[in-house]
């Protein structure tokens, strides 16, 4: 007697976002980008709610991978940072928030979460249903295209100039969220 056998659950498309640089707006200092350092100074970027919308409404999940160094190196408290991530969840149709608070390797806090390593995008893959293959990562920096490339996903650098070198190439390289949303929209189509 064969018993029932049921058709596997399908797995979740994603996209993963970096927060600083993609959703708000970055500090710029010599060139280089850094995390607002007060609730008055989180901006969301222009076109961000609609990039998002329309990227749940073509039935990716959205999620936020961040790193968010400063609470550990004792430079910003996190309830800062749950302020901002409770004020991007009214404005943002978010399924979920991964954070790595750890220092890094130079403050002698290696992890598995603080990306370029995958960590955030694995967790929030096995508790989502995600199927990275047909996920993408979009982020500002070196940090947020190798974290999506080691994690098995596509790729989108949102290219602002920054003075620092990208180590691998983006499948995709555009201006903002909004042209991140199109691409990506266009692609799943396919």
């Amino acid at each position: 007697m064969s018993l029932p056998t049921s058709a596997p659950t399908p797995l979740n498309r994603a996209v993963f976002l970096d927060r600083d640089g993609v959703i708000n707006r970055a500090i710029i200092r010599d060139g280089k980008p850094f995390a607002p350092s007060a609730l008055a100074d989180f901006e969301i970027l222009p076109g961000v709610v609609e990039a998002c919308v329309q990227l749940k409404q073509a039935g990716f999940l959205l999620i936020v991978a961040t790193n968010q160094p400063d609470v550990e190196r004792g430079t910003m408290a996190k309830s800062v940072i749950e302020a901002m991530h409770a004020q991007m969840t009214k404005l943002l149709p978010l399924d979920r928030i991964e954070v790595c608070y750890h220092a890094g390797e130079d403050y002698g806090q290696p992890c598995e979460c603080r990306k370029p390593k995958p960590g955030l995008l694995l967790t929030a893959a096995r508790a989502l249903g995600v199927d990275l293959a047909q996920s993408w990562m979009v982020g500002d920096r070196w940090r947020d295209v190798d974290c999506g490339h080691a994690a098995g996903c596509r790729t989108v650098f949102i290219d602002y100039g920054y003075d620092e070198a990208l180590r691998q190439p983006p499948d995709f390289r555009v201006k903002d969220l909004v042209e991140a949303a199109r691409i990506i929209i266009e692609h799943s189509r396919r």
